[in-house]
C-alpha cells in the first residue's frame, strides 16, 4: 500500500510515524513534510491548495490512499477530486470541511439543530460590529469567520479590545478569513478537545485532550496554534463525556439531515460550563497539536480505522487505547507567533527521544543535505511523553525539553500543571 499524506506539521509527522506502524506495512510519502518525515517517509513537493495538480500528482507517481492533514486543502475540495477521480481519500468532502471553514456555517447549523453553544452575532462590515457591541457590551469573543491558521480569535473583557479585534478583521490582518466577524457570547469553564471518526453514521470517540492556546504560562500571551497538550483529560467525568460524544453524533446527524455524509475526522473544541458542554468551534480535521497525544496512545491500527472510515463500515471497528497518558510540550521560535527567524540550528533531539516513552515530534523543521536539522517554522518541535500516570507522563516530557536547544527556543513550562494540580499529585 503506498499512502500519500498532505501537510507538514507535527499532526502530520505523527500520522506519518502512526501508519508506519501500521500491520499493513505501508510506504508513506508526505508533501511537503518536513525534517522529521524526512527521516521515515518520503518528502515530496505538491501544491495542496491546487485540487487538480494533487490529482495530476497522485496519477502521475501512484498512491493507493490519501490522508489529508490540514484544514485548507479540505476547504478548496481535494477530497472531492479525488474521490471523483476513484482515488481512496481520507478527509472530508468542501461541504463538510465548511464547518470549519466558516464559522458562520458552523453556528447557523447549531442554531438550526439545537447544538449547544454560545449567543452569536454576524457582523458584515465593521460598522455593524461596532454598533452591535455598544448594544451588548463585553466581555465577548471576536472572531474571524474563515481559517486564520488557528489565530482570529480575541477574547476581549473590554469594548474598546473588542472594537480593535473586530477592526483587525475588516482591515485585511487575515486576508479573506475576516471578510465576516462573529461576536460570540463570552462562555466560562474550562475548556476540552474531542475529536471523532466518522463515517457519516457510525461516531467513533478518541480520548479526550486539553490543548494550551495562549503562548504565555498561566494562560497569557497572543493566542497561538497551540503550545502545549495532553489526554486524556482527568478531570472530565463521564456524564460529561456522554454529552460531548452526543453532540458530535448531533452533529454528524445535523450535517447528514442537511445533504453532507462528512467521513473523516470531526474535531469537537468544548467549553465546560455550569449549564454543560457547549460547542466553541469545530475542527474538519485531527488537531494540531492534539494528534501528537492521541495517536501514541492508539493501539488500533490506524491504517484500518482511515479505511473503514472512508468505505462507511466503521461500525465494524473497535478503537483500543493505551493505559496511562500522554502529555506532548511545544517549542516554538522566539517572536511566535508573531515574526520569528528562522535556520537555527537545533541539538539534543536524540537525546530526548531516549528518555523512556518519549517521541520528538517534528514541525517546523527542514533537514540540510549534510544531516543537520533547522528550525524552518514557528512551532519547531512537540516533545510528548506517555507513562502510566500523569505526573510521570509530564514529568519525562519536561526531562526531555531540557535536553533540546536552539537559539530563541521558548516553551511553556505549566502545560498539564493545572491538571496535575487537580489531580493532587503538584
Amino acid at each position: 500500500m503506498r499512502i500519500l499524506v498532505l501537510g507538514g506539521g507535527g499532526r502530520e509527522h505523527a500520522i506519518v510515524t502512526s501508519l508506519l506502524a501500521s500491520a499493513h506495512a505501508p510506504e508513506v510519502i508526505c508533501s511537503p513534510g518536513n525534517g522529521g518525515t524526512a527521516e521515515t517517509a518520503a518528502n515530496v513537493s505538491i501544491p495542496d491548495a491546487d485540487p487538480a495538480y494533487v490529482v495530476e500528482w497522485v496519477q502521475n507517481h501512484g498512491a493507493d490512499f490519501v490522508v489529508i492533514g490540514p484544514e485548507a486543502p479540505l476547504v478548496v475540495g481535494t477530497a472531492d477530486l479525488l474521490s471523483a477521480y476513484g482515488v481512496p481519500v481520507f478527509g472530508p468532502k468542501a461541504a463538510g470541511a465548511e464547518i470549519e471553514g466558516s464559522k458562520t456555517f458552523a453556528k447557523d447549523l447549531m442554531d438550526r439543530h439545537g447544538i449547544p453553544t454560545g449567543r452569536y452575532f454576524v457582523a458584515e462590515s465593521e460598522m455593524e460590529a461596532r454598533a452591535y457591541l455598544a448594544d451588548h457590551g463585553a466581555p465577548v469573543v471576536v472572531k474571524a469567520d474563515g481559517l486564520a491558521a488557528g489565530k482570529g480569535v480575541t477574547v476581549a473583557m473590554t469594548v474598546d479590545e473588542a472594537v480593535s479585534a473586530a477592526h483587525e478583521c475588516f482591515d485585511g490582518k487575515f486576508g479573506a478569513a475576516g471578510e465576516l466577524v462573529l461576536i460570540e457570547e463570552y462562555l466560562e469553564g474550562p475548556e476540552c478537545s474531542l475529536l471523532a471518526f466518522t463515517d457519516g453514521e457510525t461516531v467513533l470517540p478518541m480520548l479526550t485532550a486539553q490543548d494550551h492556546k495562549r503562548a504565555l504560562d498561566n494562560d497569557e500571551g497572543p493566542n497561538t496554534g497551540g503550545m502545549g497538550v495532553y489526554a486524556p483529560v482527568p478531570t472530565v467525568d463521564d456524564e460529561t463525556l456522554t454529552k460531548m460524544v452526543s453532540i458530535l453524533e448531533q452533529t454528524v446527524a445535523a450535517l447528514k439531515a442537511e445533504g453532507v455524509i462528512y467521513r473523516g475526522v470531526l474535531y469537537g473544541g468544548f467549553i465546560l460550563t455550569a449549564e454543560g458542554p457547549k460547542v466553541l468551534e469545530y475542527n474538519a480535521r485531527f488537531g494540531d497539536p492534539e494528534t501528537q497525544v492521541l495517536l501514541p496512545l492508539l493501539e488500533t491500527d490506524l491504517v484500518d480505522v482511515m479505511l473503514a472510515t472512508v468505505e462507511g463500515r466503521l461500525s465494524e471497528i473497535e478503537l483500543r487505547w493505551r493505559e496511562g497518558y500522554a502529555v506532548s510540550v511545544v517549542l516554538a521560535s522566539e517572536g511566535y507567533p508573531g515574526d520569528y527567524e528562522t535556520g537555527k540550528v537545533i541539538t539534543g533531539i536524540g537525546k530526548a527521544e531516549a528518555v523512556e516513552g518519549v517521541t520528538v515530534y517534528h514541525a517546523g523543521t527542514k533537514r540540510e543535505d549534510n544531516g543537520t536539522v533547522v528550525t524552518s517554522g514557528g512551532r519547531v518541535l512537540n516533545v510528548t511523553a506517555v507513562a502510566p500516570t500523569f505526573a510521570d507522563a509530564r514529568d519525562r516530557a519536561y526531562r526531555a525539553v531540557d535536553m533540546i536547544s536552539f537559539e530563541g527556543m521558548h516553551y511553556r513550562t505549566d502545560i498539564g500543571l493545572r491538571a496535575l494540580r487537580a489531580l493532587g499529585e503538584a
